[in-house]
């Protein structure tokens, strides 16, 4: 992928900045006719864009029609929906000692903003911050990831066919590309990526004070107890592990379960892979590749920290990594410690009665850094125990991954595995500032707040 030269760069920037002061991009009729534009595009480019994932990423039509495209155009038509709503100037309650004032909040666009996105989900997690970003009438510059060459190319034809450079532009480039974006005064920077960028990208937007979306990711433990549904839970995880091959930020990336257990949730795991890609996992369309060199390498090596109990057979050729489960993998090992970001799912085993075990996976998981994700299975009073003594960014009871299909809750990480949070009004609010407003009558003007301070002693009672 061909870096951006940086004096383009300069000029899509003063540009956007331009058009934004211009106040074009203010008016709620122009939002929803952007926000209409965008549904449009993502319905004239469905096929490119998919074609362009199975490209890069192997990832199979439907796969890709229900991880990325669908996501994206349920948050426009909720956005078109409700955009005006949540616009609209909100009255607040004034208290006696400020008589005869009225109080307000105003929404009002952040103004120009960067999107970054990864390689995992590149589209998905490029447009659906951009949906945020035109409800709330901001510009925005768009990064998509070089590792998905064919995606980002097809992206960068899609938006400068259906917007002016001015109001939503690409950028394409590695890393310093990123760089250079980073050092621009932006009014936000919405990064999608790993806690280490994510630290390099608030690094460089503090020294313009630039607000920034962080959505980071983790290790996201994956509890089984004792008394889980053992063959309906091995189908669900296994779906949430082997979907995009666990290049996933909220994937299950390491089990926690009941010693008990271990032996009979192990060979359900492997019949329930098998039902979702067959036999033959490696001719499966719907089973994704690493997608780099690098990437094989990396999930590859944790085969060698522990011993493969089921599956990860490997063909470098073509980035193939075969589901797997590690055993007796050590606490200090890179599988234990790294986000895995593939199919290999290390094992953690703890005993003793439902308290035990609730008190001994409380403090393995408080013990580490907060994950994006956290997953239960089991009862759902232990589940609800479990959550109030631990923190994450979201999760589910008997169920993975799928909390961040619902549009109506908001998605984000804590501490280490983000910042901010995203989806449906919660993305209109990321790019929006709510100003507070109060006016005053001027009708009457009461003697009590100016000096020399009269009746001080009825104005203590009031305040």
């Amino acid at each position: 992928m061909k870096n951006t030269p940086f004096e383009d760069i300069d000029r899509i920037l003063s540009a956007q900045k331009r058009y934004f002061d211009s106040g074009a991009t203010l008016s709620i009729d122009f939002r929803k006719e952007m926000l209409k534009r965008l549904q449009k595009a993502l319905k004239e480019w469905e096929k490119p864009l998919c074609d362009a994932l199975w490209q890069d990423l192997h990832k199979s039509y439907e796969e890709a029609y229900l991880t990325e495209l669908s996501i994206v155009s349920a948050e426009v038509r909720s956005h078109l929906k409700n955009i005006r709503r949540w616009a609209r100037r909100e009255r607040k309650c004034t208290p006696l000692k400020l008589f005869p004032s009225r109080s307000y909040i105003v929404k009002e666009p952040l103004g120009n903003t960067l999107v970054v996105s990864p390689w995992n989900y590149p589209v998905q997690l490029l447009l659906n911050p951009l949906v945020g970003a035109i409800s709330s009438g901001c510009t925005a510059i768009l990064k998509p990831s070089p590792y998905v060459p064919h995606v980002s190319e097809t992206i960068g034809r899609m938006i400068s066919g259906t917007f002016p450079p001015e109001y939503v532009a690409v950028v394409q480039g590695n890393r310093e590309v990123n760089s250079y974006l980073f050092e621009q005064k932006f009014d936000l920077i919405f990064f999608t990526g790993s806690p280490d960028l994510g630290r390099k990208v608030m690094a460089a937007a503090s020294r313009n004070l630039t607000p920034v979306i962080l959505e980071l990711g983790g290790k996201s433990p994956c509890i089984i107890d004792r008394s889980a549904n053992i063959k309906t839970t091995a189908k669900r995880i296994a779906w949430g592990k082997t979907l995009n091959a666990g290049q996933t930020c909220i994937a299950p990336d390491y089990l926690i379960m009941h010693e008990d257990i271990k032996d009979k949730f192990v060979c359900e795991y492997a019949k329930a892979v098998t039902e979702l890609h067959g036999k033959d996992i490696k001719s499966d369309t719907h089973y994704v590749r690493m997608v780099s060199d690098k990437a094989f390498d990396r999930v590859s090596s944790y085969l060698n920290e522990g011993e493969v109990i089921y599956g990860g057979e490997l063909d470098k050729s073509s980035r193939y990594i075969a589901p797997a489960m590690i055993d007796r993998a050590p606490m200090d090992s890179p599988v234990m410690n790294e986000e895995i970001f593939g199919p290999v799912f290390p094992i953690v085993t703890f005993g003793g009665d439902e308290k035990e075990f609730s008190d001994k996976v409380s403090e393995f998981i408080n013990g580490r850094e907060k994950p994006l994700a956290f997953y239960y299975f089991g009862k759902e009073k232990t589940g609800w125990e479990l959550i109030r003594r631990t923190s994450s960014g979201g999760g589910c009871i008997n169920d993975c991954i799928m909390h961040i299909a619902n549009e109506n809750i908001p998605f984000g990480g804590v501490g280490n595995s983000g910042l901010g949070r995203y989806h449906k009004r919660e993305s209109f609010e990321a790019f929006t500032h709510r100003r507070s407003i109060v006016t005053t009558c001027t009708l009457v003007d009461l003697p009590f707040r100016y000096m020399p301070y009269r009746m001080f002693s009825l104005v203590k009672k009031i305040l």
